[in-house]
């Protein structure tokens, strides 16, 4: 697990500039009415980084654990395209601090544990598997936010 998170340090490292430079207008548009922006796209992360984070942790504890979201939902309602780009920006960086430091403070048994993802058939996921899959997913938007960053595609 070393491997994953170590990769994941170094994508926060290496974006957390990239992310800075970008403009704020260009942060800021949305491609057509009903696509995120780049903001958003950021929120989406921070969203999912939420989300996993939790995951990380229940899923040591708790062997019924079934934690799943609307991403729509949590874009919307968090309000990223009304935010600071700073400030977002910040928080992602944060939140992923708090994931690295988790998973590397996870003892090496609890990452076969399981848990539900799905929201009707249930879908079993081992804790390690979610934390190679947010990395993964982290890279495809990423790539939506600074193309061709990784040679990545993620279903």
């Amino acid at each position: 697990m070393q491997h994953i998170t170590n990769e994941l340090q170094q994508i926060v490292d290496d974006f957390f500039t990239k992310l800075r430079v970008i403009s704020n207008e260009e942060f800021s548009a949305k491609p057509v009415a009903n696509k995120w922006s780049k903001k958003e796209v950021i929120g989406h992360l921070i969203d999912s980084a939420q989300n996993n984070l939790r995951r990380f942790i229940v899923g040591q504890y708790d062997e019924r654990a079934h934690i799943v979201y609307d991403q729509d939902f949590w874009v919307l309602a968090n309000g990223y395209q009304m935010m600071d780009q700073e400030e977002i920006i910040l928080l992602w960086k944060s939140i992923n601090g708090r994931i690295i430091a988790v998973l590397r403070n996870m003892p090496e048994e609890n990452f076969r544990k399981q848990l539900n993802t799905a929201r009707a058939t249930p879908e079993l996921h081992s804790l390690e598997w979610l934390a190679a899959d947010y990395v993964k997913h982290l890279k495809h938007h990423l790539n939506q936010v600074v193309a061709h960053s990784f040679d990545i595609v993620y279903p």
